[in-house]
């Protein structure tokens, strides 16, 4: 299959997408490919927030904290349905760290300007106890609140996949680019895949290409020059999910400096408690990295210094971690002291390659991208329309609190629920989703595989892995159903996500 294109993107992580949405709301022709799932690598192992970056004013990079404060502010705006405020709590032990950090939050207030979420506040002792119940009482001080956001990470991914294919873009997963087509003076203009979906080989023409594959860029870039050597250090978060009795409220806490100088969180998400990050070089790169051991007890203990209740490894409903493409300056591996901030290149051969940054950042990102795109190729010149693009795919409903749980279009799950009584069943009874909400996956975006539907279509697999495993045979049965499979890819796809999850199972 041959098929001519204005932009192709390779990568579907929020960069990739964040640029071929971009490009199909430009008017622009435009194809995006992803090797695995959407999102399958670090877009689906954030930390859900939709923040400015508190640490980045420490290391003085004020132009990175407003340009992401701003963003944060387009993003609430124009994804209301899957953005929200959260309160977030300092506690503070030490006397004199209170007016450190309160300083600190009100520049933040500052940098906000117009897009502010509300005003950092300076807390007495008993409100911090009001707004976090189980923190330890034993020293503190006093506290600082102050506003950030929260999101659903895969599920902003899909929305915005919904809305660049409503624009008239196509998208494949697990399609595979094995090398890139130029022409007779060097120019890329064109890849050379394979679908392992539907095991076909494709050729797709374009005016240009973007590289986003994120902490796979350099791996991308040797298919154009196998001496490309580039400065992208993978940093690894990692995350433990808990009962939401962890917190027994629903504020967040943050440590801004732990035992080794890093920041963790507990962040109330879905009826859970999420902690993490511990920001930490991974010299393997993959889109499935392990939480180590040694991450998971630095964690608990870091959290049983700021609990009333001790936390055990037995409270752990699920682990997962995600790789950074952080962008290095000289040859530190410092991770937790490297900037999120973005860059753009342009090879010789006129691919473009988009690295670093971070979620809140991705449309920015994805502008700056696809300006360069314009500049370096005979596109016609079309401005950016995404600052103000809703991304409405599961924002129509009535019904916010299914969409805040799911975000999918509720009234076609209605549908699927009356006309089937077996579709409002739960897939599990310690999980939040419906059978119907896998058959809406699977027939409205693009799932192809068990662990598409239970770790990315939802979030079950995040929120409890045994949970999820335990669902895994009647999720692939009613898939089956729905996608007419065979037996064997049922037994194949149930066999697959077991091992998998295997990894985010926590003994």
């Amino acid at each position: 299959m041959k098929e001519e294109f204005d932009v192709i993107v390779v990568g579907g992580g929020a960069t990739g997408l964040g640029c071929a949405l971009d490009s199909a709301s430009r008017g622009y022709k435009t194809i995006l490919l992803e090797k695995d799932d959407f999102g399958k690598g670090t877009s689906s192992k954030s930390t859900k927030l939709i923040h400015g970056g508190v640490r980045y004013l420490e290391q003085g990079n004020i132009f990175l904290v407003r340009e992401a404060l701003l963003e944060r502010k387009r993003l609430l705006q124009n994804a209301p349905h899957l953005v929200s405020n959260l309160t977030f709590v300092i506690p503070n032990y030490e006397t004199y760290k209170g007016p450190y950090y309160y300083t600190g939050l009100k520049l933040y207030d500052l940098l906000s300007g117009s897009g502010s979420f509300g005003p950092s506040k300076f807390l007495s002792k008993e409100t911090v106890q009001e707004l976090l119940p189980n923190i330890s009482i034993e020293g503190l001080k006093n506290g600082i609140s102050y506003q950030d956001g929260q999101f659903d990470d895969t599920r902003l991914l899909i929305s915005m996949l919904c809305t660049y294919t409503e624009l008239g873009g196509t998208a494949l997963n697990y399609t595979t680019v094995n090398s890139l087509i130029k022409s007779k003076d060097g120019k890329i203009i064109g890849v050379a895949c394979d679908d392992r979906v539907q095991n076909q080989n494709y050729e797709f023409r374009a005016k240009v290409v973007i590289n986003a594959t994120g902490v796979f860029t350099e791996q991308f870039q040797k298919l154009d020059n196998p001496n490309v050597s580039i400065s992208v250090t993978p940093s690894r978060g990692s995350h433990l999910v808990f009962n939401q009795r962890f917190l027994e409220g629903h504020t967040a806490l943050m440590i801004p400096k732990t035992s080794d100088g890093r920041i963790l969180f507990a962040v109330p998400w879905h009826d859970h408690t999420l902690v993490g990050t511990t920001d930490s070089y991974n010299e393997v790169i993959t889109n499935d990295p392990k939480v180590t051991d040694e991450e998971i007890d630095f964690m608990i203990e870091t959290a049983n210094e700021y609990f009333k209740h001790d936390t055990k490894r037995s409270d752990i409903l699920s682990c997962f971690a995600g790789l950074r493409p952080l962008v290095t300056k000289g040859n530190s591996l410092d991770t937790k002291s490297i900037s999120r901030s973005h860059a753009i290149s342009v090879s010789e051969s006129k691919l473009i390659n988009i690295t670093g940054g971070k979620w809140t950042t991705y449309r920015k990102m994805a502008e700056d991208t696809i300006d360069m795109a314009v500049e370096v190729s005979d596109l016609k010149k079309n401005i950016c329309l995404t600052s103000q693009l809703k991304l409405n795919h599961g924002g129509t409903s009535i019904e916010e609190k299914r969409l805040k749980i799911y975000g999918g279009n509720a009234d076609q799950i209605h549908e699927l629920e009356k006309s089937d009584i077996s579709m409002k069943q739960k897939i599990h009874d310690s999980l939040p989703y419906s059978m119907a909400q896998v058959v809406w996956a699977c027939e409205n975006e693009i799932a192809q595989t068990v662990e598409d539907v239970l770790a990315r279509r939802t979030r079950a697999l995040f929120l409890n892995a045994r949970a999820a495993v335990e669902s895994s045979d009647r999720v692939a049965t009613l898939m089956q159903s729905v996608l007419a499979k065979s037996d064997e890819w049922k037994k194949k796809q149930v066999d697959e996500f077991k091992t998998l999850a295997q990894d985010y199972i926590v003994e």
